[in-house]
C-alpha cells in the first residue's frame, strides 16, 4: 500500500521535482549497483584474509555444534573447542573428541556421524578435511574388517564417506597417474662423478607408476573395494605430518589385525640379523672355521614355517585377518614407514608401527608376494638400523657420564693483610 501511493505522489508531482527525483533515483541505482558489486564480487571477499579466517572459523564453530547436537553425553567436552581461536585443529588435536566419535560409529547409512564426517569433508575447509583424515584409518579399519566377515552388516556410512575421499582424489589427479622417478644407479652421483667427464645424452630415467589413473565411482563394488579403500589411504598419507598420534596408532594396530600373523616367523628375520652379525664379528676376531661353520648352520636351519594356531594379541592389534591386495598393502607400508622414521612420532607409535610390520612380514612370507617381503624386510632393517643408533648414542652418553673426572684442586685465594 506504501509502495503505491508513493509512485502515485511521484506522477502528480511538478516536472523540476520529477526531474529531481529522477536524479535522485538514478544516483541511488548508481550507489546500490555498486553494492551489489561490492558484495558479488568473490575475489574482493577471497583476498581479504580477515574475511576468510572468519568465514573458516564460523563453518568449523557450526560443525562442532553440530557434532555436539549428535553426541549430547559428550557436549561438556565438544561445546569449549568452538570457543578456541582455531576450532578446528583443536577439534583436530582433541583425543576426547576422537574416542568420542570413534566409540559411537557403526557405519550403517542411517549413522548420524558418517553424514556428520560427509558433510564436513564436503565443506572444502582445509583443517575440517584434515579432521575427517584423522578417522580414516578407523574407519577403513573398521569397514574392511566388517565388511569381510560372515555376515557382514550394512556399510553404506563407511561406504559414503570413502566414495567422497575417492571422488575428490579422482578430481585432484585430473585422470594422471601417480609417478616417481627411479634413479640411475649406474650413473654415479653429483658426490662421486669427476669434474670433467666425456660427453654423454642424457639416459632416459626409470619410471614407476604409484598408482594408475583413477575411474569414477558411484558405489562401492567388491571388485573395485580395494582401489577406492587404498585411496583413502593414500589421502591420509598425503597429509600424515599433520595427523594425531592416537590416528597413527590406531592405523598400526589395524594394520597388525589386518595381516593375522603373530606366529614366531615374525621374529626370525631380526634373528637372522642377529647371527649376520655374529658371522661378521666372528671373521673380525679371528674365529675358527668350524666355529663359523656352526653358525651358517644354525643360519641356514632358519625357514618360515606356516602356524594354523597362531594368533596376533589383542591388546597389540584390532580388527580381523583380511585380503591384502597390493593397491591396500601399498599405502599402508607408506604409513608404517612413516610411523616407524618419523622424527616427531612417540615411541609408542614406532613400536606398535615395528611390530605391525614384522606381522605384515610374516603374512608376506606365507602368502609369497616377493615385492611385499621385499618391503617390510627394508621396513625392518631400517627399523633395527634406527634402534642400534639409539642404544649406541645412549650407550656412550652413559660411559661419559659415568666416567670420573679428576679432582679439581681448591682455589686458594691470597687475601692481603
Amino acid at each position: 500500500m506504501e509502495f503505491h501511493q508513493h509512485h502515485r505522489n511521484n506522477n502528480n508531482s511538478s516536472p523540476q521535482c520529477s526531474s529531481n527525483s529522477n536524479s535522485i533515483s538514478s544516483s541511488s541505482s548508481v550507489t546500490t549497483t555498486t553494492i551489489n558489486n561490492n558484495n558479488n564480487n568473490p575475489n574482493r571477499n577471497s583476498n581479504d584474509p580477515m574475511h576468510s579466517w572468519w568465514e573458516s572459523v564460523s563453518k568449523a564453530r557450526s560443525r562442532i555444534h553440530s557434532l555436539a547436537s549428535i553426541l549430547p553425553q559428550h557436549n561438556h567436552t565438544l561445546s569449549p573447542l568452538a570457543d578456541s581461536e582455531r576450532p578446528a585443529l583443536s577439534l583436530l588435536s582433541s583425543p576426547t573428541a576422537y574416542s568420542a566419535l570413534s566409540s559411537s560409529l557403526s557405519g550403517s547409512h542411517s549413522d548420524p556421524l558418517c553424514h556428520w564426517l560427509y558433510d564436513t569433508f564436503l565443506s572444502s575447509d582445509p583443517h575440517l578435511r584434515l579432521v575427517v583424515l584423522s578417522f580414516i584409518p578407523l574407519l577403513s579399519g573398521l569397514y574392511l574388517s566388517r565388511v569381510h566377515s560372515s555376515d557382514p552388516p550394512s556399510l553404506a556410512g563407511f561406504e559414503a564417506v570413502l566414495l567422497a575421499l575417492y571422488a575428490a582424489e579422482t578430481k585432484s589427479r585430473a585422470g594422471k597417474p601417480l609417478l616417481v622417478t627411479i634413479p640411475d644407479l649406474s650413473i654415479p652421483s653429483i658426490y662421486h662423478a669427476p669434474l670433467r667427464k666425456p660427453h654423454s645424452p642424457n639416459p632416459t630415467p626409470s619410471v614407476g607408476v604409484i598408482s594408475p589413473p583413477l575411474e569414477p565411482h558411484l558405489a562401492v563394488k567388491s571388485t573395485k573395494r580395494a582401489c577406492i579403500v587404498g585411496v583413502a589411504l593414500h589421502s591420509y598419507f598425503s597429509q600424515i605430518s599433520h595427523m594425531p598420534s592416537w590416528s597413527k596408532l590406531e592405523f598400526c594396530l589395524f594394520a597388525a589385525g589386518w595381516a593375522g600373523q603373530d606366529c614366531p616367523c615374525r621374529r626370525e628375520f631380526d634373528q637372522i640379523d642377529n647371527l649376520n652379525n655374529t658371522l661378521a664379528l666372528s671373521h673380525e676376531n679371528g674365529e675358527s672355521d668350524a666355529e663359523i661353520e656352526e653358525v651358517a648352520e644354525a643360519l641356514n636351519s632358519l625357514e618360515i614355517h606356516h602356524d594354523p594356531d597362531c594368533e596376533s594379541p589383542k591388546g597389540n592389534s584390532k580388527g580381523d585377518r583380511i585380503p591384502l591386495p597390493w593397491e591396500i598393502l601399498q599405502p599402508a607400508l607408506r604409513i608404517l614407514g612413516h610411523c616407524l622414521m618419523g622424527p616427531l612420532n612417540s615411541q609408542e607409535v614406532k613400536d606398535a608401527a615395528s611390530f605391525a610390520v614384522r606381522c605384515l612380514y610374516a603374512r608376506a612370507s606365507h602368502d609369497l608376494v616377493p615385492q611385499a617381503i621385499l618391503a617390510t624386510r627394508s621396513l625392518i632393517q631400517l627399523d633395527n638400523r634406527t634402534r642400534d643408533a639409539a642404544k649406541s648414542a645412549s650407550s656412550a652418553a652413559a660411559s661419559n657420564v659415568n666416567t670420573p673426572t679428576k679432582a679439581k684442586k681448591p682455589e686458594m685465594l691470597l687475601v692481603s693483610k
